[in-house]
Formats: C-alpha cells, structure tokens, sequence
C-alpha cells in the first residue's frame, strides 16, 4: 500500500491509501537507498494503455477481489515512508511482465 495523501490538488493524483506493487530491483535498491520503485494499481479499465498496463486478476496470494490493472506508465520512486507492507504478492511472471511494460514506456520500441 502507498500513502499518496498529500496529492497536489487538481493534478489527477490519487489522494489515500492506494494498492501497489513494488518493482524495484533488489540488487539496487537492497543497498539502503530509502525509497523504492512503485507501480500503483487501479481497477479502472480506462486508465489500462494496453502495452503500458498488465491485467492482474484476483487470487488468494494476491489479495485483489476484483480485476485490476497495474499502471506501468504511471512508474514512481517513493521513500520507504509512504509504502506499507502487505502479505500478498504478485507472479514472477506478472512482475516481469510489469517491467517488460516500464522499459517499453521509457524506450523507442513498442512491446
């Protein structure tokens, strides 16, 4: 979960407590750097760029009651502070298909 309440307003940031799922390399950000690489999670259709957003369906392991999107072009760094820990978890293939998303927002090849 990531605090995003103090949201500028008017900017379409979310503004409470949002799900997300942490992407960030543990190679990297393992060295005590506070903050970690995010990406937040919607069950707004609407927001789902296709080659920019993976379909997260609901599991036990997962904790999503519903159909949810994960926001690769909505990539975040934020500290330590705003995120809080949760039991539930995403596929090896779900999270490497998150990232394959984040590289193809930031490069000039589509996915």
């Amino acid at each position: 979960m990531v605090n995003w309440r103090d949201a500028l307003s008017g900017t379409g940031e979310p503004n409470k407590m949002r799900p997300g799922i942490v992407v960030s390399s543990p190679l990297f950000f393992g060295s005590g750097l506070p903050f970690e690489i995010v990406v937040p999670l919607t069950g707004e259709s609407a927001l789902a760029i296709a080659g920019a957003s993976v379909e997260i369906l609901p599991m036990p392991q997962n904790g999503c009651t519903k159909r949810c999107y994960a926001l690769a072009w909505n990539v975040q760094t934020v500290p330590h502070a705003r995120l809080r820990e949760t039991v539930s978890f995403i596929t090896d293939q779900e999270l490497a298909s998150i990232r394959e998303c984040i590289a193809a927002c930031i490069s000039n090849q589509l996915h």
